[in-house]
């Protein structure tokens, strides 16, 4: 599975490799970010209200080889740490937009989070997305990866001409 990731993750020259890494999904997150130190921020914005930063979604630029991406496929993959995203821009753009999402309006009009960086939510949310709606919500992303129900597989979501690409991968298939 780690071999299969790395390709994925580290496909080409130009583009950057991040996790939208669950806070309240993996257990001392926070510790590593601080011991391991990997390029990261916060999705939420501001001061924190007390224990919200341990379960809050955290964008981290990943390195091939790198000890934080080596514990996240440990610890986090089968487990719904999150996803990848792959991008051309700099963390300040991309958190921009990733952050865009983090809340819904629902039809009473009060908003709720929005946990797309589950990816049980991920996988069940992009296909719903109506073709004008897609490029919103990607932006300067290129492809999201997510675990699939098979932790042996790779979920891939990436447009092409507009429309949303789908693809299950599996280590055999590259």
């Amino acid at each position: 599975m780690r071999q299969l990731l790395a390709d994925l993750l580290f496909p080409q020259p130009g583009l950057s490799a991040y996790a939208v890494v669950d806070g309240a999904s993996m257990e001392d997150l926070l510790d590593h970010l601080d011991g391991l130190q990997p390029e990261h921020v916060c999705l939420y914005r501001g001061e924190l209200k007390p224990g919200v930063e341990v379960v809050a979604p955290y964008l981290v630029r990943l390195e091939a080889g790198s000890p934080f991406l080596g514990w996240l496929l440990d610890c986090g993959w089968g487990h719904h740490f999150g996803v990848f995203v792959l991008t051309d821009q700099p963390m300040g753009p991309l958190r921009l937009q990733l952050r865009r999402h983090l809340r819904v309006t629902m039809e009473d009009g009060s908003t709720k989070l929005f946990r797309y960086y589950d990816p049980r939510v991920l996988r069940v949310f992009l296909p719903t997305l109506a073709p004008g709606d897609l490029p919103g919500f990607f932006g300067p992303i290129t492809r999201f990866l997510c675990e699939a129900k098979s932790a042996n597989a790779v979920e891939s979501f990436r447009l092409r001409e507009g429309c949303l690409v789908h693809e299950t991968i599996t280590a055999g298939q590259l």
